[in-house]
């Protein structure tokens, strides 16, 4: 199984464009070491042919262009590797790029859960647009456990996962979560044996995750901020990481210190928000990941499980 990271960053990339935070104005300036990112998304195959997209970024466009020797196979005048588009979520950072494939030649395989296609054809409705152009053909994801695979993706098989979390301010159901909208992802490659568990938004470790995490070869989860309070610290916001549905990194309950249960499994942070100090690679928040056995995600990086 190969997974490709497209884009590593929270919603906005980084730096972002309106945020002079000490990150994304460093980033700029050159005063630190750091990598420019796209917002969170990635791409999935057993073949490096047949691709999945899970999450469709704002940058999708940028992100293809800059993999267009996995992504772009070039058999015809008009062609993609991407063969279908999975969504954890409704949020704009992950399915505003839905617009962008809009020249598809052929609706676009669309894997989501109830809630997310609700969202999506009401409070956000980007799928009833693409019905104008050229629409979607939407396959509902299980949240039972049921795994399920994909046509053409050989060898794959997928196990959503169900996240307590909070949908986005235009749901129906914002202020009352349903089952769906958020979910992560259990990958497996039935031929090599590899297993992935990716979740870019986990707002809590709940007690059936402990499974996944403990069985997999790697976990690709939320990187969003080091503390709860990092919004008001770098003084851009007053909610806390926990109340926006993400788990810090440090303190008491927090990612790493959950992470520290698994030492035999690849442990890699994505969808990094612009105000984390883990974005600086000489940071002392960098050097804590790295002694904890924990690496941060960047645009382009390629794994084999």
């Amino acid at each position: 199984m190969f997974v490709l990271v497209l884009g590593s960053a929270a919603g906005g990339g980084f730096p972002q464009w309106n945020c002079n935070c000490p990150m994304c104005a460093g980033e700029r300036t050159g005063e630190i070491i750091a990598r420019s990112r796209t917002q969170s998304s990635i791409a999935v195959s057993t073949d490096k042919v047949n691709w999945l997209l899970v999450n469709a970024s704002p940058d999708i466009r940028t992100q293809l262009n800059a993999n267009h020797e996995l992504l772009q196979p070039a058999r015809q005048l008009r062609d993609t590797g991407i063969v279908a588009v999975m969504l954890a979520d409704s949020q704009i950072d992950h399915t505003t790029g839905l617009l962008i494939l809009r020249e598809s030649k052929q609706p676009l395989e669309l894997y989501c859960t109830d809630s997310v296609y609700e969202d999506l054809t009401t409070g956000f409705p980007i799928l009833n647009m693409l019905q104008h152009y050229c629409g979607t053909n939407r396959h509902a994801l299980p949240l039972d456990g049921t795994a399920f695979s994909i046509p053409t993706l050989d060898n794959l098989r997928i196990t959503p996962v169900s996240l307590h979390s909070k949908a986005p301010p235009y749901s129906p159901h914002r202020e009352h979560p349903t089952p769906g909208d958020n979910v992560g992802f259990w990958f497996e490659d039935t031929a090599t044996g590899g297993k992935l568990f990716y979740a870019p938004g986990l707002g809590e470790i709940e007690p059936h995750l402990q499974p996944f995490f403990a069985d997999a070869d790697c976990v690709l989860v939320d990187g969003t901020c080091w503390t709860d309070d990092e919004m008001s610290r770098r003084q851009v916001g007053t909610k806390l990481a926990r109340q926006m549905g993400h788990l810090p990194q440090s303190g008491e309950g927090g990612m790493i210190e959950w992470l520290a249960n698994f030492p035999a499994v690849r442990k890699i942070l994505i969808h990094i928000n612009n105000t984390n100090p883990i974005l600086e690679e000489t940071s002392p928040e960098r050097a804590e990941l790295a002694a904890a056995g924990i690496e941060v995600a960047f645009d382009g990086m390629l794994l084999e499980l």
